[in-house]
């Protein structure tokens, strides 16, 4: 499996897709929009996903690339667990708690399969 851009890995694209969710969710939810900090720490996560995918692949190298991928995968059970807090606090209902949480959890698992993938290539 050889990527020539960021753009062309599916777990970038299904991050780009948990950052749209995320900031969906606050934009519904006024109680979340109104609590920046919290909001920020859950945004920040999400586009965390994305963009260390993105920092690992440019930095060439299959070691560098799959410390971005271990990031990114410690960044999207973040999300999933202030999907929890967000539910508890009233910001999100159980569905979108659901969805997002299991967005997050594709993810990670698409990024364990591109880890496992990029050790065994070594």
């Amino acid at each position: 499996m050889k990527f020539t851009r960021f753009e062309d890995i599916q777990a970038w694209q299904e991050a780009r897709q948990l950052v749209s969710m995320v900031y969906a969710a606050t934009n519904r939810s006024k109680d979340l929009s109104a609590d920046l900090r919290f909001s920020s720490q859950l945004s920040s996560a999400a586009v965390s996903v994305m963009s260390n995918i993105a920092e690992g692949f440019a930095r060439e190298t299959d070691k560098e690339f799959i410390r971005g991928l271990w990031i990114s995968k410690g960044s999207a059970a973040e999300v999933q667990s202030l999907t929890y807090a967000a539910h508890d606090l009233g910001y999100l209902t159980e569905r979108e708690r659901e969805q997002i949480y299991s967005q997050a959890e594709k993810i990670s698992r698409m990024l364990s399969g591109l880890i496992t993938y990029l050790r065994s290539s070594q």
